[in-house]
């Protein structure tokens, strides 16, 4: 898991609660299936960006996943503003999940 941030410790919280965005199809959550490339706090602002990929993008439950990260980081940081942009470069790939998705998934 590589997620980029600038506060390490809000970057912590973060993937607390995106653990519990699960992505219907496959069963594991957003952050071990490396779907989570980037999470930025503007303090002055009150904002938190987050950027995320799909598993592809013609996946069918795209909208319900981004919405669960909206959803997850607007409970974690409940005075900030959530932003959330899907990107697909780079693309995806399964080199991305985690040790802890790759034992999940059986892999």
């Amino acid at each position: 898991m590589n997620i980029i941030t600038n506060d390490i410790e809000k970057k912590v919280q973060a993937i607390g609660g995106l653990k519990n965005v699960i992505d219907p199809e496959i069963g594991l959550n957003v952050v071990d299936l490396g779907l989570i490339y980037q999470i930025d706090f503007d303090e002055a602002a009150k904002k938190v960006y987050c950027t995320m990929t799909l598993t592809t993008q013609f996946c069918p439950m795209g909208e319900s996943i981004s919405t669960g990260v909206t959803n997850a980081l607007e409970h974690t940081f409940p005075d900030f503003e959530i932003e959330v942009n899907v990107i697909f470069s780079p693309p995806w790939n399964s080199q991305k999940i985690s040790e802890e998705g790759r034992e999940f998934l059986n892999q």
